[in-house]
């Protein structure tokens, strides 16, 4: 899927889930192809062995299932979900992660896997805190619609009434952007920019830089032609929230946003450090194709597009929240959820936001970790996955493998992000 990266040089898609930024080469959203990958180095301190966070919540019987189609997540299913995250871990040899499930009359599912720290051998924990990478977007859109619902701004407002300088800037809407159909060449896909941020990576970037680089490459097609993830257009449209608002993005989305929404444990940070705790980060995206420790890798070239940190426990909260559009007016919230079609059947892409066969949301991806929040309407049902690598499996994004196989086993009839179940359903 395309809209899921802001990994770096990887598409902001990559082939399975939108929402990832391209690590270095696009910390934004997950969309196309990407460079080829060098899976991290998959040792025994990194045995997938799941830390006894939690015990599956007991739940009602199959037989007072209401319809929802999801499965009930009694102890015999608890026992496949582990068995199913212990496999892609061993083949995409992901050094830690996080899963959680929760569905009201269903039950909840919450543990972790695996180590947050390959020196120490520190197991992997639901506190930790991860950069979360394209899931920023679903942050700064929500403070640009903030903004549409007290009048401040219109979807349908040309970028160039706020941001000078920008190729097709008289046509170009704040809803094209949001929604992914601007033209306008995506920064992160830039080579050269890529070299540089490789060489060395705690560097900081300006927006203006990013837009530099992106505005010397011709537009890619006309305004509202066709669905393209690009990093770009987050980081106008964080230009456009602090030219409405007079002040600093980190700013506006810290009080008028994760204040509203009750999200404690999540950051727009403005230094390349991470809350503590938090899990370390491996990537393949270096200068030499080695794996290295992400963890302290400045962001800033990612910024409106995928710069924040959180934790499992805000990001199930948020996945709710975006969803469901406690933050905004009824109207623009349907707004948002207007969606395009991406490259995979049953997805599509709305403002600043996917739906994959039924699950709503956005995944993110840079350089050292991957998240997967989503929430499912049908089922009132939320998945959080949190993982520290960003490397490729076999052109797949780990954390859309996770999404896939977990889903395959809860939701058969909603398979994120529309394969065929990976996991065969019993019980």
């Amino acid at each position: 899927m395309k809209p899921t990266h802001l990994r770096l040089r990887r598409a902001c898609v990559a082939t399975a889930a939108t929402g990832a930024l391209i690590a270095p080469a696009a910390a934004g959203s997950a969309a196309g192809a990407s460079a080829p990958e060098r899976s991290a180095p998959f040792s025994a301190a990194a045995a997938p062995t799941p830390t006894p966070t939690s015990t599956p919540t007991p739940t009602p019987p199959p037989s007072s299932d209401t319809g929802t189609g999801f499965t009930p997540l009694t102890p015999a299913v608890a026992a496949q979900l582990d068995a199913a995250v212990r496999r892609v871990m061993r083949e995409a040899r992901v050094p830690g992660v996080t899963v959680g499930l929760w569905a009201p009359g269903k039950g909840s599912y919450l543990r972790s896997f695996g180590v947050a720290d390959k020196a120490t051998g520190a197991p992997m924990t639901p506190d930790l805190h991860v950069r979360i990478g394209s899931e920023t977007k679903t942050f700064t859109v929500t403070a640009l619609l903030q903004l549409v619902d007290q009048g401040k701004a219109g979807l349908d407002d040309p970028i160039g009434t706020y941001v000078a300088g920008v190729p097709n800037g008289d046509r170009i809407t704040l809803r094209q952007l949001a929604g992914m159909r601007s033209g306008l060449f995506n920064y992160s896909l830039d080579e050269r920019f890529v070299k540089k941020f490789e060489a060395d990576p705690e560097q900081s970037f300006t927006p203006q830089q990013l837009l530099d680089v992106s505005f010397a490459h011709p537009v890619q097609f006309e305004p509202g032609a066709e669905f393209d993830y690009s990093n770009t257009n987050l980081i106008l449209l964080g230009l456009v929230v602090e030219k409405i608002t007079g002040r600093p993005l980190h700013e506006v989305i810290t009080k008028d946003v994760l204040g509203p929404a009750g999200l404690r444990s999540t950051v727009f940070p403005t230094s390349p450090a991470l809350p503590t705790p938090y899990a370390h980060g491996y990537t393949d995206q270096t200068a030499s194709g080695e794996v290295e420790d992400a963890t302290g890798w400045n962001p800033s070239w990612a910024w409106a597009a995928g710069e924040m940190a959180s934790d499992v426990q805000d990001l199930r909260s948020w996945a709710r929240t975006l969803a469901t559009g406690t933050l905004l007016k009824p109207a623009t919230q349907a707004e948002r959820l207007k969606t395009t079609p991406m490259n995979i059947p049953g997805a599509g892409y709305g403002l600043g936001i996917f739906d994959v066969q039924g699950w709503i949301g956005h995944n993110g991806s840079i350089p050292g970790y991957e998240v997967l929040p989503v929430y499912l309407p049908s089922a009132q049902a939320t998945m959080v996955i949190v993982l520290n690598t960003d490397s490729l499996y076999k052109g797949q994004e780990p954390s859309t493998l996770f999404g896939e196989a977990v889903t395959s086993i809860v939701t058969p009839d909603h398979v994120y992000p529309g394969h065929k179940p990976v996991v065969p359903k019993t019980g």
